[in-house]
């Protein structure tokens, strides 16, 4: 791969970690899924849930990629994929700059849901950016000690797809909660293949995940029980979610045959495009159901 030129838009796309915002766009479209179904969609307030989701991904993924260098977690021996900070594409201060603009920008979009509902999701969107910062930054970083999984079931999941349907409804019922935590543990698969590839390094540098603590075995597992929990949490809803399953076993198989290195970067990007299928097949299912 060529170097991109240090601070050059292809840096700062690379930084932005593009394959990751399927898991972004995912719970926005399940949520607009279950407003349709209840005779409430509106597409302005839909796309505003999509840009701040959008955005949080971003900005949390610079975050990740400033403070992660910081710590040492990001070194010459990294086999995933290459970090801005780390390869000097992006620098520090470069990147300190760009997550506080994202972040403001992020506020600002996330503040204009106020024109179509009422200010009970202002703290909520306080909450996205403060815990944004807490997944690698201050003196107890939630990821180097495994709530990682929690705060993507949570903030991929819960928060996006309840917000976004009770943006467009005011109002928020049990099966949209059931609906986003069957999202937030699909999306947590994106983690999961991150931890257990970079296990050993993160053992190295003090990063406690769950992989690390319970081991490569149980993170090999724990992906395919996170996308078969999330098809039998949706048969709620939709009977469609089943036909995820064939391409989910399948990446499962190829990754458990890989075991590890960088060969398991091919694994996050079939995971992403599971991602987005289950998330087309569960909305696709809403709404005809």
């Amino acid at each position: 791969m060529d170097k991109p030129r240090t601070n050059g838009l292809r840096a700062w796309w690379m930084a932005s970690r593009p394959k990751t915002l399927a898991g972004a766009a995912a719970p926005v479209l399940v949520g607009c899924s279950l407003a349709c179904r209840a005779g409430s969609f509106a597409l302005l307030p839909s796309l505003v849930c999509l840009l701040f989701a959008l955005l949080m991904q971003i900005d949390a993924n610079l975050i990740n990629d400033y403070f992660d260098c910081v710590k040492g977690a990001d070194s010459e021996d990294r086999v995933g994929p290459r970090r801005a900070c780390a390869q000097g594409w992006v620098t520090l201060p470069a990147m300190r700059l760009g997550m506080n603009i994202v972040s403001v920008v992020a506020v600002a979009v996330g503040s204009c849901v106020l024109f179509f509902t009422d200010w009970l999701l202002v703290p909520v969107g306080g909450l996205c950016v403060v815990f944004a910062l807490a997944y690698t930054a201050g003196p107890y970083p939630l990821a180097y000690h495994g709530w990682g999984d929690v705060l993507v079931v949570v903030f991929f999941g819960v928060v996006p797809v309840c917000c976004t349907y009770y943006v467009l409804t005011a109002t928020c019922t049990l099966p949209v909660l059931t609906a986003s935590v069957a999202c937030g543990l699909v999306t947590d698969q994106l983690l999961m293949v991150n931890n257990f590839r970079d296990r050993d390094q993160d053992a190295v540098s003090g990063k406690r995940t769950i992989v690390v603590r319970w081991g490569a075995q149980w993170g090999l597992w724990a992906y395919l029980a996170l996308g078969v929990a999330a098809v039998a949490l949706s048969l709620r809803l939709t009977a469609l979610t089943l036909l995820f399953l064939p391409p989910h076993v399948r990446t499962w198989v190829r990754m458990r045959a890989i075991g590890g290195g960088a060969a398991l970067n091919g694994i996050l990007g079939e995971t992403a495009r599971n991602i987005l299928v289950f998330s087309l097949l569960f909305s696709i299912g809403i709404v005809l159901t």
